[in-house]
């Protein structure tokens, strides 16, 4: 378990984030890095617990909330519903009467949102949820990839090209949408084969050892798509150990904005990187934010899908590296997102490139 506060004077609007990541994994670590910058921007007292990838962890962490003194409880608390876990988060928070909100990842299981009904209905406190296009990145990813490899001529003997597919897990919201979006990517085509799906967890470890047994397997596979960057270093990994080289005689993709990953995109030895998404919890804290000083977000809609992704040819990567760095969070500016701050803003424009457009602007 892992605690992290950011220190705001204590009448500020307070928020606890039920990060379902560990505390060194750079993707859950640069969600938190800028909803700590959209805190700081907004004057919001946040509270971050993680949760180390264990979903039991984080009904625990609901439980401790629960049962905290009233003046102790946080005003809102962010969730994800990464293992399936938000529909019991939300539960638990609800009977301590704490607001909660939905972010990174939603209740798309129809049996599920039957039970738990439409914001703010059976469960009152429960105010919404924000959403990136999950779709988005397994399609873009999965489209520059085929393109890639169409050019370099990695078709097999029978004229076809062979993908592996190493996904997430089975039951989070996003992995199961940037699966859809990859499907989407290649039922678009008539020359790509999935050779076989395989899920890694997320782990860097394991996708290693499935993609050793998977290259002997399929002996003709030249694509590899992976849910997110560290299954792609996993596969790449072992790739490279039977002698292969990655981004010439078999291509990778990925999805998160870690340096790893920049600099494997840099050097070509990764093929089609999309990302953008770690800011949807920042921007949760933007729509909370409103929420809690009268600007209602369910003018907008409850439950909101931001197109977040974007794909990094290494001409944006430039450009975002000069924006940000090695992602730099101090220069993020959120403010300009705010329907209270900004009267003229009417509707929500949610995504990386937005903020990289905005970043150093003040008011």
């Amino acid at each position: 378990m892992c605690c992290i506060c950011c220190v705001i004077p204590a009448w500020a609007m307070t928020v606890t984030f039920l990060n379902p990541g560990k505390s060194d994994e750079i993707y859950w670590v640069n969600a938190t890095q800028s909803m700590e910058a959209a805190a700081r921007s907004l004057g919001i007292q946040l509270e971050v617990l993680y949760a180390e990838r264990n979903h039991l962890q984080v009904l625990t962490f609901a439980r401790q909330l629960a049962a905290r003194p009233r003046f102790a409880r946080p005003d809102y608390v962010i969730l994800s519903n990464d293992y399936a876990t938000g529909p019991e988060l939300i539960r638990i928070l609800d009977a301590a009467h704490i607001k909660t909100f939905l972010s990174f990842s939603g209740i798309s299981d129809q049996n599920e949102r039957a039970r738990m009904g439409a914001p703010r209905s059976l469960y009152r406190g429960w105010l919404g949820g924000l959403e990136p296009q999950s779709e988005d990145a397994g399609y873009l990813t999965a489209q520059a990839l085929i393109a890639k490899a169409r050019a370099a001529r990695l078709t097999a003997p029978d004229g076809k090209l062979h993908m592996l597919v190493i996904a997430g897990d089975r039951s989070t919201t996003s992995s199961l949408k940037r699966n859809t979006g990859m499907h989407r990517a290649v039922g678009e085509t008539a020359d790509v084969i999935i050779d076989q799906e395989v899920y890694a967890e997320w782990n860097r470890a394991k996708a290693q050892e499935q993609s050793q047994w998977l290259y002997l397997r399929y002996p003709h596979a030249r694509l590899v798509w992976s849910g997110n960057d560290l299954m792609a270093f996993g596969a790449m990994e072992a790739w490279r150990a039977k002698g292969g080289k990655p981004g010439s005689d078999a291509l990778f993709s990925a999805i998160n904005t870690s340096a790893e990953a920049f600099t494997a995109l840099e050097s070509g030895s990764l093929t089609a990187l999309a990302g953008g998404h770690f800011v949807t919890g920042a921007f949760s804290l933007v729509m909370l934010y409103d929420y809690h000083n009268g600007k209602d977000f369910a003018d907008e809609g409850m439950e909101l899908t931001k197109s977040m992704f974007i794909l990094f040819p290494k001409e944006e990567l430039s450009r975002f590296r000069f924006m940000f760095g090695d992602i730099n969070f101090a220069k993020m500016n959120f403010r300009k997102f705010s329907k209270v701050l900004n009267p003229s803003v009417k509707k929500y424009h949610f995504s990386l490139s937005q903020l990289m457009t905005r970043t150093g602007e003040r008011k």
